[in-house]
C-alpha cells in the first residue's frame, strides 16, 4: 500500500479490526519513510448480476423483486416469510456460484417456480399463471393436470 502523503511503495499495519457488522476490515498503518498514519478499509468486491429482461434490455438484480413476486403468489397462503427469504438465499447463492454475471429473467422465473412447486402448489400455480402468461383456462388447466400427474 502507497503511502497518501510521500507516496512511498511500502507501509507497515499498525492496527486492524473488523466494522461493518464483520462486512470490512479497518487498517491503520504507518508510512516507513515519513511516518505518518492513515486509515484504510478492505472489503470484499461483490461482482454486480444482470437480468437480461424479455425485451433485451438488461438491470441490476433486485433482491425485493423476487421477494415481492413471490410474496404475491403466496398471498394467504400458509407459507412463512422465512421460507421465502430461504428461497431467494438459494436462488442467489446458486446464481453468485454459476459465475455468469448476466442471466435471463426467464431463468429466474423457472428456478421459482421449480423451488415453490416443492414449497406450496397452489403458489405454484399463481405464480406460473402470471408468469408463463396464461392465456385462457385451458392452458391453465393443461399446468393444472401436469401438478396433478406428478
Amino acid at each position: 500500500m502507497r503511502c497518501p502523503f510521500c507516496n512511498y511503495y511500502d507501509t507497515k499495519v499498525v492496527d486492524s479490526r473488523p466494522t461493518d457488522e464483520g462486512q470490512a476490515i479497518r487498517r491503520r498503518r504507518e508510512c516507513i519513510e515519513c511516518s505518518r498514519r492513515f486509515t484504510t478499509y478492505e472489503k470484499t468486491e461483490s461482482i454486480p448480476l444482470l437480468i437480461i429482461k424479455k425485451d433485451g434490455n438488461r438491470e441490476p438484480y433486485d433482491r425485493n423483486k423476487a421477494i415481492a413476486g413471490i410474496l404475491k403468489a403466496c398471498e394467504k397462503r400458509p407459507v412463512p416469510l422465512s421460507a421465502i427469504e430461504s428461497i431467494v438465499d438459494e436462488i442467489e447463492m446458486d446464481l453468485y456460484n454459476s459465475m455468469d454475471r448476466e442471466v435471463t429473467s426467464q431463468h429466474i422465473g423457472e428456478i421459482i417456480m421449480s423451488k415453490l412447486k416443492d414449497l406450496d402448489e397452489v403458489a405454484y400455480v399463481r405464480f406460473a399463471s402470471v408468469y408463463r402468461q396464461f392465456k385462457d383456462i385451458n392452458t391453465f388447466m393443461e399446468e393444472l393436470k401436469k401438478l396433478l400427474e406428478e
